[in-house]
């Protein structure tokens, strides 16, 4: 997924974007990319268009859907589900019936594209008072691979904005030192218009006098500053699922930094940090692990005890075990995120036979005995020999 742009991204919006904002966002995108505006245009500008159309209708297809959009918050491209993927064998539709499907037939004004009439049934847009939201905050969490395996709940220290406790948060001690803003009248945006080819435009930026508040605040609060927030270190807990993987992304909703005069708290996304095993490889739900045993061992066979997340587990080696055989233990490995995913993973064990490299007199004088047996030397003709070069290209 590392080739992918995040949805947001894509839309042009911040996280935790309302449905109607996502909704917005892809209209505004649509009527740019799509394939049907771009007949005219170079063979590299049609490419550009249908790849950028392509991208805005798949991050639409997910942030549109509340259970997509829920776990691609949370987890990213890791929970989709190797990704949301569209099919476009049937076209790219028109977009008369893109608007209308968003707008529910009330788009009008659009005329087709043959003869691209005005955006006469655009207008409004206008929204009521601007509700502010407090920025996302960022931070890393550190977990051994015994924390992944059953879940747990960490805190994490954060440096957050909070409410001043002496105005509430309004930048103001005095509820009657707060106006409405006269230029945008209280909506946070302005309108601008533009006249183009395809007729006159209206968008909306944001107001340059109260700043997308759509307040203006006299006499401010002199702990704050008028800022309505202050600094604060504070700690937040975590609740981390079992199986998460390094690089995921948890979300806690409302654990970002505090907006003034009423607005709603941004969120906190937490990055896992997974650390280093001593004992395992980790690939997925799968682990991996080298076990050193004796020739005699290898030789005659043996039960081994094999560490495991879930504690110890008995092993036995049938007698002639090759080095280089790996064994997998079922159902020793990781959960799946969320139980995304059928069972657990497995445990796989890797067995080496420790060869010596110094012996004493007597032992050579064994050893040497023993080379003299038929039993011991390599031979080709063997069902196991080929067993033993198959093993061998584990790992």
């Amino acid at each position: 997924m590392a080739d992918k742009r995040d949805y947001y991204e894509v839309l042009g919006l911040q996280k935790g974007a309302s449905a109607d904002e996502i909704k917005a966002a892809y209209r505004k995108a649509a009527l740019k990319w799509h394939p049907d505006r771009w007949v005219s245009g170079t063979d590299q500008e049609k490419k550009t268009a249908e790849a950028n159309f392509k991208e805005a209708s798949e991050a639409y297809s997910v942030l549109s859907d509340p259970d997509k959009k829920a776990k691609y918050d949370q987890f990213g491209f890791a929970g989709m589900d190797g990704g949301a993927g569209m099919d476009w064998s049937q076209g790219f539709g028109n977009l008369n019936d893109i608007l209308n499907n968003l707008f529910g037939g009330a788009f009008g004004g659009f005329g087709g594209f043959n003869g691209f009439g005005g955006f006469g049934g655009f207008g409004g847009g206008q929204q009521g008072t601007r509700v502010m939201k407090g920025q996302d905050i960022q931070t890393h969490i550190k977990l051994t691979l015994e924390e992944i395996a059953t879940g747990c709940e960490k805190e994490v220290s954060i440096n957050q904005l909070q409410l001043c406790p002496d105005c509430n948060g309004r930048g103001t001690r005095n509820s009657s030192d707060i106006k409405t803003c006269p230029t945008c009248n209280g909506q946070g945006k302005v309108q601008q218009f533009a006249n183009s080819i395809f007729g006159r435009t209206i968008t909306y930026g944001t107001c340059p006098q109260c700043h997308g508040e759509g307040k203006i605040v006299s006499n401010p609060c002199p702990k704050c500053k008028g800022k309505g927030t202050l600094a604060v270190k504070t700690s937040v807990k975590v609740k981390v699922p079992a199986g998460v993987e390094n690089g995921m992304q948890l979300t806690v909703r409302g654990e970002g930094h505090a907006a003034p005069r009423g607005g709603v708290n941004g969120d906190l996304f937490v990055i896992v940090d997974e650390m280093p095993h001593a004992l395992f490889k980790r690939e997925g739900v799968n682990l991996f692990y080298t076990k050193v045993i004796s020739i005699t061992d290898a030789i005659l066979g043996c039960e081994l005890n094999i560490p495991c997340l879930s504690g110890p587990q008995k092993l036995k080696l049938d007698a002639g075990t090759q080095s280089g055989t790996v064994i997998k233990m079922r159902g020793q490995g990781l959960p799946a995120v969320n139980g995304y995913g059928v069972g657990k993973g497995d445990l796989y064990v890797k067995i080496l036979v420790w060869i010596p490299r110094k012996l004493s007199r007597s032992e050579r004088e064994m050893m040497e005995k023993l080379g003299q047996s038929d039993s011991v030397r390599p031979d080709p003709s063997r069902e196991d020999r080929s067993l033993f070069e198959k093993e061998s290209q584990y790992f």
